[in-house]
């Protein structure tokens, strides 16, 4: 054992030989148990692959020429499973070691000559279970550190609950307003076979969308008289306050735009920024339809909910000029042949009448 080297802490780890010769890894397993290390060695190279699977080794010493697979064909196959086991090839001769570009493929750590002195071999090995001991603490340190931002984001998450609750909490008449347009928005999602991932941002995006109220004055929000020019200009700036609310995790990056842009117009006239047609991110013209056909059947201060006809009319009206006409008609559709699962979600949330 080598000066410095103590065999209690090496002993933790497991390295694995290959090698069809049995008298060489009997060798190994006197040499390498006396350094502290817990040693197994296997001479058949295909019991050696299945052990790597079913068992936890660190490190492997491997010999390159063997039968039925050369040590490369036991590498390839390991690597389909496990990028992490370091690897030292063993060579029985300088010139049949395998060329510089298969190591660097196959992720060979090293490799070292056959010799009846293990000094070299050993310093190879003690290097390679250093690196893994750095590697282990990498490991750990990300996994402090993930679980800490993951305790962060939810935190993070339950304060941005408690903000929009807060919002829908001041006006009863929009109470799971943002429930609801989550939910038209996914059902309008699925309608236009878009990927489960965009589904979830339309799912978040809703129920965050007017999230930005929070920081509009209750005088506004809950006015029941029509609003001035100027207070109506307030109203518009809750897609920005909210895009600035929630661009502090990145947990909500992905539905920045559906908040940000909700609010635009196809023909261009809407807000805050005045994008048209396309311009406007694909989610965000979803959201716009499930949003303006929650808003028109949902009793408010000022009027009572719309009747069913005339939200269709209204929708076949705006076609192209306030909502994406395709994905208008799309909604269309849901209306005239799927009105059932509108009931469903309306019911779910019980909204006031």
């Amino acid at each position: 054992m080598r000066k410095g080297v103590s065999s209690n802490q090496n002993f933790k780890y497991r390295i694995i030989g290959v090698d069809d010769e049995a008298g060489i890894l009997d060798t190994l397993k006197v040499f390498l148990n006396k350094a502290g290390y817990d040693f197994v060695g296997i001479t058949n190279p295909i019991k050696a692959i299945e052990m790597v699977k079913e068992e936890h080794f660190d490190l492997m010493l491997l010999d390159f020429i063997m039968t039925p697979i050369h040590g490369d064909q036991v590498v390839e196959k390991i690597r389909k499973f496990n990028k992490d086991l370091y690897i030292l090839l063993l060579t029985g001769h300088k010139d049949l070691a395998p060329p510089l570009e298969t190591i660097k493929r196959l992720d060979i750590q090293g490799y070292c000559e056959k010799s009846d002195k293990f000094d070299q071999l050993l310093l190879l090995v003690e290097s390679g279970i250093k690196a893994i001991s750095q590697m282990n603490q990498i490991r750990e340190i990300n996994y402090k550190l993930k679980d800490t931002y993951n305790k962060l984001e939810k935190a993070y998450m339950e304060n941005i609950e408690t903000l929009r609750y807060t919002v829908e909490a001041k006006d009863p008449y929009t109470r799971g307003h943002s429930d609801r347009v989550s939910e038209y928005s996914v059902l309008l999602g699925k309608k236009l076979h878009i990927s489960d991932d965009d589904l979830n941002v339309l799912k978040i995006g809703g129920l965050f969308h007017d999230i930005g109220k929070i920081g509009i004055p209750d005088s506004i929000l809950l006015k029941e008289s029509k609003l001035t020019d100027n207070e109506y200009s307030e109203i518009k700036n809750h897609p920005t306050i909210g895009t600035h609310i929630l661009s502090n995790a990145t947990i909500f990056k992905d539905v920045l735009p559906v908040v940000k842009y909700h609010h635009e117009r196809y023909d261009g006239h809407g807000y805050p920024t005045k994008l048209k047609g396309e311009e406007i991110p694909y989610l965000a013209r979803i959201t716009a339809i499930a949003d303006s056909f929650d808003a028109m059947t949902s009793r408010r201060t000022y009027r009572n909910s719309l009747p069913i006809d005339v939200v269709k009319s209204e929708i076949e009206r705006c076609k192209g000029s306030q909502f994406d006409p395709d994905y208008a008609t799309a909604f269309l559709d849901i209306l005239n042949n799927e009105y059932e699962k509108i009931e469903e979600i309306r019911e779910k949330y019980n909204p006031e009448q």
